[in-house]
């Protein structure tokens, strides 16, 4: 943006921009978000920055007013390489709390010298400390916003022990946990944490898509909430309810996780099958600039995820030319046989169960039921990060099915469901005719918005 811009934003305290943009006062050395409620510094004594990591490196430590730990992601300053996007997508999963340089780097399919060029050349920065920032800031945020103890802070937040956690807290952030901690007020015992979107959000017709296809066990509803059971990465069950406060912009999470777990991925995982950091008033611009679709437009619609690719897979081979209601009761049956029970909550069934069960309870015809069979067992081989336009090999896959994984298991912006019945429907309806190509690189979000007129 121009200077007048951000001017405009930071005195008027536009939500819109919230995370878009930070606002540094040399006086102080503090940065914060541009709702900050704090009383607005002179333009003079302003710097503004486009990251919260590009603040902190520059030497200015975060307001604990506004938090610039809470505020939502921004995708527009990540530009339109998808390899960089999707670095990033792994990164705030959790990909480096674990993992390596090298393995993040032969999941992208490129070199670990090209992967930090990409993280140098568009933030500034290494992916590796992009990936330490992240962990602070969630760090930050529990200290703020949980009664947990330091030690499970550093565990929850990635860190092998407390003194790494606190020298990295006290060299990045410039300020110690201690303060952080001595700052917060009305703590929880439990593990919940708010997460904020920039408005519009289309609550009402995101909660009535996930309700119209939720599964008994693993995925619970109500007018405001939404929960769901989640796998870890070594195979034990998390679980989170999302309560909307949208007088906060934004929603309180409640989430459990097994001891000593990493929060980082879940919390990743959440933000984004909630669609929390879609720039949604630059998308809805876009679209509406569209002739003829601009009067159909829901403000603030956003993509409904599925938790991983697997699961988006076999809900999309379970729906093929049957009705939703017809999908969900199959896609209820799999989990009900197969799925892990945890008290009154269920995993949704792993590759390897699906792949080594003959599925002949399952009434459907027996070509799907061997598609089925065959996807699990290729993702059980192969595991998920592969690429989903491999799976056209397999036979009964086709490009419906991989573009529904994408749009919905990986959050994909720019996915076009052309064939699908429903969007032709929809299409007809409206009066309107087929031109993708215009809503580039936002058809991920076109396809909900014709589904929504259905």
């Amino acid at each position: 943006m121009e200077s007048h811009q951000y001017r405009q934003a930071r005195l008027a305290r536009d939500p819109r921009f919230d995370g878009r943009f930070f606002v540094a006062v040399r006086t102080t050395g503090i940065y914060c978000r541009p709702i900050c409620p704090a009383t607005a510094p002179k333009e003079d004594n302003v710097r503004y920055f486009d990251t919260a990591l590009a603040a902190s490196q520059a030497g200015y430590r975060p307001c604990l007013r506004c938090r610039p730990d809470s505020a939502p992601g921004s995708p527009a300053w990540r530009g339109s390489d998808t390899t960089l996007t999707r670095a990033i997508r792994l990164i705030d999963e959790g990909a480096l709390v674990d993992g390596t340089i090298p393995a993040l780097a032969a999941r992208l399919g490129i070199s670990p010298r090209y992967l930090n060029k990409l993280f140098q050349t568009r933030l500034g920065t290494s992916a590796k400390q992009y990936a330490l920032h992240q962990q602070l800031m969630l760090a930050k945020q529990l200290l703020h916003d949980t009664a947990l103890p330091m030690a499970e802070v550093a565990a929850a937040a990635g860190f092998g022990s407390v003194r790494r956690f606190n020298d990295c807290f006290a060299s990045q952030l410039k300020l110690t946990p201690g303060q952080i901690r001595r700052s917060a007020a009305g703590q929880s015992s439990d593990l919940t944490l708010f997460l904020s979107y920039r408005p519009p959000y289309a609550w009402a017709p995101l909660r009535g898509f996930l309700a119209h296809r939720a599964i008994a066990g693993l995925e619970w509803h109500g007018d405001d909430f939404y929960g769901r059971t989640l796998w870890t990465e070594d195979g034990q069950l998390a679980h989170f309810t999302a309560r909307h406060q949208p007088e906060r912009h934004g929603f309180a999470v409640t989430l459990t996780v097994p001891p000593g777990q990493p929060v980082l991925a879940r919390v990743g995982r959440i933000r984004r099958l909630l669609d929390l950091d879609a720039d949604i008033a630059t998308i809805d611009a876009h679209l509406a600039s569209i002739p003829g679709l601009a009067p159909l437009l829901t403000p603030g619609l956003r993509l409904p995820g599925i938790a991983d690719p697997f699961e988006a897979g076999v809900r999309a081979i379970l729906g093929q030319q049957v009705s939703v209601a017809a999908a969900r009761n199959l896609v209820q049956k799999v989990v009900d046989r197969l799925g892990t029970k945890q008290e009154e909550r269920r995993g949704f069934p792993t590759p390897q169960q699906l792949a080594e069960d003959s599925l002949a309870w399952l009434g459907m015809p027996d070509s799907r039921r061997q598609t089925l069979r065959r996807f699990a067992a290729h993702v059980a081989q192969h595991g998920q990060q592969e690429d989903p336009n491999q799976w056209l090999a397999l036979k009964g896959i086709g490009p419906w099915t991989v573009e529904y994984v994408r749009m919905r298991g990986l959050s994909e912006p720019d996915r076009w469901l052309g064939t699908d019945l429903g969007i032709k429907k929809a299409l007809a309806q409206q009066g309107l005719e087929a031109n993708p190509d215009a809503a580039a690189p936002w058809r991920s979000y076109l396809t909900f918005q014709l589904w929504n007129r259905l």
